[in-house]
């Protein structure tokens, strides 16, 4: 009787290979099946094995797209065969990244599974840019937002009301489109237009740009720039004004 294999959901980071963890890297270089995504660290998958199979799954916008029964699917059936499936994917597996889901997939199917965190662009972009999330005297906390979908969107859960008044810096993700409607719904729940605010694109690669401006400007001032960004709202994305 054939064995069952396994799946390990590895967290590849904010792009930087380098921030791959050492865990995760084992799990790359043991693996049969790498299933990867659009924004995973790509170079880390030379530490793979020759015979390794590669599967592209990436979600390009505007084109071509494997939805998330498929993935889990692959996930499963790999397994089933006796392989050690690795998931890759950018950041972290559980922050947007529907790792959660997988994980599902594979305990109902009966398939042994395990993840391994990784570095969320949420905390290391900024970083990577000097702003802290956090800052002792300052903001004694951040909350991380998926800007995927607008403000006063059917699907949106958010209160960016209480958002804005919140006291902690707000991080966005996925809101290169939509960083207009939540600057705008942010200051309509009474957070200051001159609140420090910057955008981080391609953050901690070769390719990194930062820009700086305000709640009320920092769309116009980011308005060329494509995803992945990560945007920081608060008084730490001015990271001369707290020296």
């Amino acid at each position: 009787m054939l064995d069952r294999g396994s799946v390990t959901l590895v967290g590849g980071g904010p792009g930087d290979p380098g921030l791959v963890t050492v865990a995760g890297r084992e799990a790359i270089e043991q693996a049969d099946v790498i299933i990867t995504d659009r924004l995973a660290p790509l170079a880390a998958l030379a530490w793979a094995r020759p015979d390794v199979e590669i599967i592209d799954v990436a979600k390009i916008p505007g084109g071509r797209s494997t939805s998330q029964d498929e993935i889990n699917q692959l996930l499963v059936e790999h397994a089933k065969s006796g392989k050690k499936v690795v998931r890759f994917k950018g950041g972290d597996n559980f922050v947007f990244g529907r790792g959660s889901e997988e994980l599902l997939a594979c305990i109902h199917a009966g398939i042994e599974a395990r993840v391994i965190p990784g570095v969320s662009s949420s905390i290391a972009a900024p970083a990577s840019a000097g702003i802290p999330v956090t800052h002792r005297g300052l903001t004694q906390g951040f909350t991380v937002i998926s800007g995927h979908v607008p403000p006063g969107h059917p699907e949106s859960t958010l209160d960016y009301a209480a958002l804005a008044t919140s006291g902690t810096t707000i991080v966005v993700l996925m809101g290169v489109r939509t960083l207009s409607a939540i600057c705008a719904a942010l200051a309509d729940g009474g957070l200051d237009p001159d609140t420090p605010a910057a955008v981080i694109a391609d953050g901690t690669m070769p390719s990194q740009r930062v820009v700086r401006a305000t709640l009320a400007t920092i769309d116009e001032a980011a308005a060329d720039i494509g995803a992945p960004a990560v945007a920081v709202i608060g008084q730490v994305a001015d990271i001369e004004g707290l020296a």
